[in-house]
């Protein structure tokens, strides 16, 4: 087995690296982009029931310290667009995941079935937006939604459901509820509520106000969130947030993650990083004598 191959629900992965969703996840000529830099799956933008224009501009600011504040507000084009997604990447060899969002239950379920219809390898249920209201955080932070949306969508969908969290109290109790509920892994972490406020104008920077703090900032925190949720369940982890080279996707690797998605590095670096990120591992891999990365998958916590 090549020694960065490797497997989340049983979907195989040349090497761990894919997109994170809302990072060149909207049209199928983002696809394409990501496949020739080398990513190993694809991951759609979050998909809600009906098309979403998003929060008012300024969405996006860039912060010191290799860091992002976004508040998008979930803006997509609607179920439409899956098929011409899947197709892209099917087309291209590659594993495609549809991110999934809404307010409740029967919303998850409606873009779910669309995107296992239109033949997605998984879903990601997005239960851990931070701007946008009654949608993502609102729900993650409360087990029992997070029961009901996962346990619904699970017990109609043959395809593999991850469920994306953020950081909540319990997070470890939401976790656990996640699986129980029929999630086959977990993505963590989300962006951080978080907000800028310009000191001269007197105003948040964001047209929304709140928005979601990406990049270096926050990887130990997902480095936290990925290994003690690995060390409760043993469970099968994405692991996501501030990944900028083969050290930091090396740690969440080690705390537990099977796999490692890109957003804030992909945008602030350009695809090439994702190059770098997989030359480093082999290096890595090769300077310590592991064979595969099975054997590095959580092994800080063994």
């Amino acid at each position: 087995m090549p020694p960065l191959e490797t497997t989340v629900t049983g979907i195989k992965l040349r090497n761990p690296l894919m997109n994170a969703s809302g990072i060149l996840g909207s049209r199928p000529e983002h696809v394409k982009r990501l496949v020739q830099a080398g990513i190993s799956a694809f991951v759609s933008k979050s998909i809600t029931p009906e098309p979403r224009e998003g929060h008012p501009t300024p969405i996006i600011v860039e912060l010191p310290g290799e860091a992002l504040l976004n508040s998008v507000g979930l803006a997509n084009p609607g179920p439409a667009a899956i098929p011409g997604l899947v197709d892209a990447a099917r087309r291209a060899g590659i594993p495609v995941i549809i991110s999934v969002a809404g307010t409740q239950p029967r919303d998850f379920l409606y873009v779910a079935e669309a995107a296992e219809k239109a033949g997605a390898s998984a879903v990601e249920l997005n239960l851990s937006c931070p701007h946008a209201e009654g949608y993502g955080l609102e729900i993650g932070m409360d087990p029992s939604a997070v029961r009901r949306v996962v346990g619904e969508v699970s017990s109609v969908l043959s395809i593999p459901i991850w469920a994306k969290l953020g950081v909540v109290d319990r997070l470890i109790h939401v976790a656990g509820t996640a699986l129980d509920a029929g999630a086959g892994a977990l993505v963590l972490i989300n962006t951080l509520r978080a907000m800028a406020i310009d000191v001269y104008t007197r105003r948040p920077v964001l047209g929304h106000g709140v928005g979601g703090l990406s990049g270096r900032p926050i990887h130990p925190v997902a480095v936290r969130a990925v290994y003690e949720v690995y060390r409760e369940y043993g469970a099968e982890i994405v692991g996501v947030g501030g990944v900028f080279d083969w050290k930091t996707a090396a740690e969440l690797i080690l705390a537990g993650a099977r796999a490692i998605q890109l957003g804030t590095s992909l945008v602030l670096r350009g695809e090439r990083v994702v190059a770098e990120i997989l030359e480093g591992l082999e290096r890595y891999m090769s300077e310590t004598g592991a064979r595969g990365l099975a054997e590095l998958v959580g092994a800080a916590v063994r």
